[in-house]
């Protein structure tokens, strides 16, 4: 490479400098933007939902039975993180073949943010080995049979000494055949005594949704959770972030065309 003589090159220092500052910080843009780009790619995204009315005292009944699959498990994690970000209080009933009290009503919703974790994908760190959910305390000894009346009675009788009570059901909604006229009853009683009941439906079979359609009427529409989101969810992938991936690809041109058309100037002492 030839040289070119020049008396004030130390005065070119500062310059020099600048141009290894604006090289280093395109780089280091481009870095964050890829890695960002690759976590939010790989992050399950589902809709956050509003099931209650504002200004209510919401019960959440959450089906743990043995027949919800974790193909549904990203919808009720949208559910829990979409009250739990709220500033209501809500109570938590769990039930399959039975149900008991996770949480009285009044509780603060950020005490439902615990229980997100269980239903949502750890980042995949062993490659070939997909992520697993972690193990939730129900799955062992609660899971079983589903019995949907258990879980709306007890609902129902906690929301009676509540103010401004709402309910809503988690569920996939395939109740036991012999609960069937018990779940309908404690439907009823909730339109008997206007309280408002909302349906998050975890992959209902048409039967199912339209049977519980039936019973809590028009003014009670199941939220239905057939979602793209959900197979992606399990497979530990999200819809991609195209706005981002373009950021990181202009600011990927920018280095290119600092590198060949602003090359670096080198001089040094001479021979």
């Amino acid at each position: 490479m030839s040289a070119i003589p020049l008396g004030d090159a130390p005065a070119l220092g500062g310059a020099a400098r600048r141009t290894d500052a604006i090289r280093l910080g395109l780089a280091a843009l481009l870095l964050a933007l890829v890695v960002v780009t690759a976590l939010l790619a790989a992050r399950p995204r589902v809709p956050a939902l509003h099931v209650l009315p504002a200004g209510t005292n919401g019960i959440v009944v959450l089906d743990l039975s043995a027949s919800i699959s974790e193909d549904t498990y990203a919808r009720i994690a949208a559910t829990l993180s979409d009250l739990a970000d709220s500033k209501g209080r809500y109570g938590l009933v769990v039930f399959s073949g039975t149900a008991y009290e996770a949480l009285p009503p009044g509780t603060r919703a950020a005490d439902l943010k615990p229980l997100v974790r269980y239903f949502t994908l750890p980042p995949q760190k062993t490659p070939g080995f997909l992520p697993t959910f972690p193990p939730n305390p129900w799955s062992e000894t609660f899971s079983a049979g589903t019995r949907i009346s258990s879980g709306l009675e007890l609902a129902h009788t906690l929301a009676s000494g509540t103010a401004r009570p709402a309910v809503v059901l988690v569920s996939d909604l395939d109740d036991d055949p012999g609960d069937l006229q018990r779940t309908a009853l404690a439907v009823l009683a909730y339109r008997r005594d206007r309280i408002p009941l909302r349906v998050v439906g975890l992959n209902p079979s048409p039967e199912d949704q339209q049977f519980f359609q039936r019973l809590i009427g028009k003014q009670g529409a199941i939220t239905s959770a057939h979602l793209p989101s959900e197979s992606s969810a399990v497979s530990g992938r999200g819809g991609f972030p195209w706005l981002l991936a373009a950021l990181a690809l202009a600011v990927a041109v920018a280095l290119a065309v600092n590198e060949l058309l602003l090359p670096r100037l080198d001089w040094g002492e001479r021979r």
